[in-house]
């Protein structure tokens, strides 16, 4: 929180911030554990499901406290990461299906009720996924109705090309915008 309140007090203009989640408590977590690819446990609108999306509220409450406000939230940093050399990565997993079912029964609401002006982004994960993942949950009214744009990592870009993936997507929802969210090299 200090090092965003200098880095605020450097800008010349507001910084818009963003954040991600890596994983749940692990008694959220469908394998009991915060490492590994556990989902969240039960089913869209059920207690875990709304206990998460609580600590999404939770977590801008506690910040504001601190004059942090965030622009943007995303539903999971890399929903679809399944990387069995590195056991110990935190992360929720989520299909497509979930992460809308989600959004419509629990964080969309959450967010829509909190006095938080926070925009939701979807996927947060490689291009690869699109634009299937974007097809899922934004051609969900409902669930569309709740999110601003879809996040995009950009290292398996080789694997597909932008205008299959970023450029289809861009073309099926136009209302909605697409933001390289992590890249780094290596």
């Amino acid at each position: 929180i200090p090092l965003l309140h200098r880095a605020s007090a450097m800008s010349r203009r507001p910084l818009s911030l963003y954040a991600t989640p890596w994983t749940a408590p692990a008694w959220i977590k469908s394998n009991r554990d915060i490492r590994g690819t556990g989902a969240l446990r039960g089913r869209a609108g059920d207690k875990y499901h709304k206990t998460w999306a609580n600590y999404f509220i939770k977590f801008l409450d506690e910040y504001a406290k601190h004059n942090v406000t965030f622009w943007a939230v995303t539903v999971q940093n890399e929903p679809r990461a399944r990387l069995p050399t590195f056991p110990q990565f935190p992360t929720i997993s989520y299909t497509a299906e979930q992460q809308r079912d989600f959004i419509i029964h629990d964080l969309g609401p959450a967010l829509a009720r909190s006095p938080h002006r926070t925009q939701l982004l979807i996927l947060d994960d490689q291009r690869v996924h699109l634009p299937q993942w974007a097809e899922t949950v934004l051609g969900n009214s409902t669930a569309a109705g709740y999110v601003a744009g879809v996040g995009v990592h950009w290292y398996l870009d080789d694997i597909v090309s932008a205008a299959c993936s970023l450029g289809a997507t861009h073309k099926l929802f136009p209302d909605h915008f697409l933001l390289y969210t992590e890249a780094c090299n290596g």
